[in-house]
């Protein structure tokens, strides 16, 4: 791994919220996004103009959060495959969030580059919830949030931003290749909910292989980054299973728009600080690099991951992560021109087949 002073990132994506005015009965995927009790539908419609937030009632059947299935045992195909997609996409926002970091970080202390990607992706969660005249969220919501907040908006970039000052991209792959089976785990505590045998049987298999595989990318020594990669596996998996159960409640990006703006006064008050104490040295790559895991990864990609989630259950969703050590690998040959071993196709096949089967197993 090359100095990370030294590393190179991506180019941010757009992104829109869920189309769709008022929810109507022939409209599964806008009654889904509108199933908050008391709450209204805060998506616009398709001028851009706010749609009307006041109460109604969702016609849609009630879904178990850990399966995304409805009362009755089953899901409509077209959402499931709908839900799956967009989880795909999140999984590939996600992917690129190490590189990007790396180079970040060849701008910006690690201190200053997490308050700093905070700040602005709270910035653009505020103007959108503005823009769309969201409502607050209801009380009982706001716990959950703040878990969501500590756990993926700050916990995980901040540990992980540590752990890569001293680690390579593929050994910190080893906290997401961990991170499916440990959100299962939290997702199977906190709903009640018991998947299958087969479901387990293969998400370990995914995560074993994916483990073996990483480990082997990095030598198998354990450094003192490992700490913080474990610390920001916990936490991650924690905000994950909130984030999901609560986008049953409210639509995904207004789950990731509210844990943001909720840090938005630490960010700020952060960066002040980071910045008059860290060294800012801006390169083309570090600011794109910054910018990426704002907009990109800290936004846009939680947003289609948590709607994605909330279709298909969390616990096939966090499955569908297996695959991302292996993408983050992808881009750190072609982004950061690490080696990468002739491994990488058998872990991929390996890997991808107990995506598969994970994705038939019932949850």
């Amino acid at each position: 791994m090359t100095d990370k002073s030294s590393a190179i990132p991506s180019a941010s994506i757009a992104v829109t919220g869920p189309a769709g005015g008022r929810a109507s009965a022939g409209s599964a995927a806008t009654l889904q996004d509108s199933a908050a009790p008391g709450g209204g539908d805060a998506d616009s419609d398709a001028s851009g103009s706010p749609a009307d937030a006041r109460p109604h009632t969702s016609l849609a059947p009630e879904r178990d959060p850990a399966s995304g299935q409805g009362a009755d045992g089953t899901g409509s195909p077209a959402a499931s495959r709908g839900g799956t997609l967009l989880a795909s996409l999140g999984v590939v926002a996600f992917s690129l969030t190490f590189p990007s970091t790396v180079w970040g970080l060849e701008s910006f202390g690690p201190w200053s580059l997490v308050c700093l990607r905070t700040l602005l992706a709270a910035v653009i969660a505020g103007g959108f919830l503005l823009a769309l005249r969201v409502p607050l969220p209801e009380g009982r919501h706001r716990i959950p949030l703040l878990v969501v907040a500590g756990g993926v908006v700050v916990g995980f970039p901040l540990l992980t931003t540590l752990a890569l000052r001293t680690s390579t991209t593929s050994h910190a792959a080893v906290v997401v290749g961990l991170l499916p089976l440990t959100t299962a785990v939290f997702a199977a505590v906190r709903t009640g909910r018991r998947p299958s045998r087969t479901f387990w049987s293969s998400a370990l298999a995914g995560a074993a292989v994916v483990i073996v595989f990483t480990l082997q990318q990095s030598g198998g020594a354990l450094s003192t980054g490992d700490l913080f990669l474990f610390g920001a596996l916990l936490v991650c998996a924690a905000g994950y299973t909130e984030g999901g159960r609560l986008a049953r409640l409210m639509p995904g990006w207004q789950v990731v728009g509210w844990a943001l703006v909720l840090c938005l006064p630490f960010a700020l008050a952060g960066s002040v600080f980071a910045l008059m104490a860290e060294p800012v040295r801006l390169t083309a790559h570090g600011v794109v690099g910054l910018l990426w895991v704002a907009a990109g990864s800290t936004f846009s990609g939680l947003y289609v991951w948590y709607r994605g989630m909330a279709s298909i259950g969390i616990a096939k969703a966090s499955q569908l992560q297996l695959a991302q050590p292996l993408l983050t690998l992808v881009w750190a040959v072609l982004l950061l021109s690490e080696p990468l071993s002739p491994a990488a196709p058998v872990a991929a096949v390996a890997v991808l087949v107990c995506i598969a089967v994970t994705q038939r197993a019932k949850a």
